[in-house]
């Protein structure tokens, strides 16, 4: 874990938060750099929904790839970054305004490719979960 790295310099209040992160009303609960994971809340707000009133799916994936990326971005070192390279997402049920909980993992961290896995919850229920995978890039 590189304190230096992006992802702590924002976390010490060192550098701004991304703003699609403060969009999804972002809170980092727990994080483990040294194992790669991470529990968030997320803020929904009436703003994210669809026309039956329940959050939009794309919302829900932005969160899950928002839980995931920043489970990976505590393991990296200062210079790196990992960009998304795909998203696959499963919804379960339908998620409300509110606040829902992610929880996140590098689930493998190759040399430049990692895996990774999270879910979505709220009110005890996941809503959501993902897998995605990732590359390493020097900035």
């Amino acid at each position: 874990m590189d304190k230096d790295a992006f992802f702590w310099q924002v976390q010490d209040g060192h550098l701004p938060a991304p703003p699609a992160a403060e969009t999804l009303g972002i809170k980092i609960l727990k994080v483990d750099g040294d194992k790669g994971t991470i529990e968030v809340s997320f803020e929904a707000t009436a703003a994210f929904t669809n026309p039956v009133g329940n959050v939009q799916g794309g919302f829900l994936a932005a969160m899950l790839d928002d839980t995931m990326g920043p489970a990976l971005a505590s393991t990296l070192k200062k210079g790196e970054f990992a960009p998304t390279l795909n998203l696959n997402v499963s919804f379960y049920a339908p998620a409300q305004i509110g606040t829902l909980i992610g929880r996140g993992r590098v689930s493998r961290k190759g040399g430049q490719v990692c895996f990774l896995s999270g879910e979505l919850e709220q009110a005890g229920k996941i809503v959501a979960a993902a897998t995605a995978s990732a590359l390493i890039r020097q900035l």
